[in-house]
């Protein structure tokens, strides 16, 4: 029951801040397992079994409050799957810190980018349709591959080149809930097929899983409220922010400060 609880705190927390700003719930929760022990593979399984239920509340509220791009959603979600496949079959037979180095660095970067945009005025601009294709698979990669990188990536990048945050955020939200299923049945499979020889051990974290899984559906539905009543410039501020920290917490843990 305390681990339960436990993680049902931190379902909460991390969904909060992912649905509002569409990113950090896969971080923030497959940091959490680490920092339990929990095998890579396995803490990334964990999460994306939970995101298929919390996604798919945050899409809902997001799709509600009219925060999606329907135009950009279709091409970023198939990529977003295509990516998603290839990093968690991957995952399951390698290591996935040799890219975590990079991806810091870009977190980094974008923050800094999403901050100084967010201090001067902020051109909305048109986004064509086929620059979603590469994004969402580099997207998918990275959260198979690293347990959370698709809202980071995603959302940012769209802020980043212009588009209105809170659409940015619903549709990178919305694309997600197609990217971990897509995520959780290549684990499945790659455990069927016996390319992952420690999937067994996932029954050990149930308690945990489960506490993500409920935590993160009570947070879920207010996603599109939050992002569509927040002002644009401060929701632009706060997601440069998360950014920065999502970097610097990375950056610690790859230097060994942080477990």
């Amino acid at each position: 029951m305390e681990t339960f609880l436990l993680f049902f705190v931190v379902g909460v927390a991390a969904q909060s801040v992912d649905g509002a700003l569409g990113m950090a719930y896969g971080v923030i929760s497959s940091s959490v397992l680490l920092a339990f022990g929990v095998p890579p593979a396995m803490a990334s399984a964990s999460v994306h079994g939970a995101e298929v239920f919390t996604t798919a509340a945050s899409a809902g509220s997001h799709i509600a409050h009219r925060n999606v791009d329907w135009r950009l959603l279709a091409p970023l979600a198939i990529a977003g799957v295509i990516g998603g496949c290839v990093g968690a079959y991957v995952l399951t037979g390698i290591k996935g810190d040799v890219i975590k180095p990079f991806v810091v660095a870009y977190l980094g970067l974008m923050g800094v980018y999403i901050l100084w945009r967010a201090g001067h005025e902020i051109l909305l601009r048109h986004i064509p349709s086929w620059v979603t294709w590469p994004l969402g698979l580099v997207g998918g990669f990275l959260d198979a591959a690293g347990g959370g990188g698709w809202g980071p990536t995603v959302s940012s990048t769209l802020v980043g080149a212009g588009q209105e945050p809170r659409r940015a955020i619903g549709t990178a939200n919305t694309a997600e809930f197609f990217l971990t299923v897509a995520i959780s049945a290549t684990f499945v499979w790659a455990l069927l097929t016996g390319h992952w020889a420690d999937a067994g051990a996932l029954e050990h974290h149930a308690a945990a899983l489960a506490g993500l899984v409920v935590g993160g559906l009570i947070a879920a539905p207010f996603a599109g409220l939050i992002a569509k009543r927040v002002p644009r410039k401060l929701l632009t501020y706060a997601v440069g922010a998360v950014l920065l920290v999502l970097a610097v917490f990375q950056g610690l843990q790859l230097a060994g400060v942080v477990a």
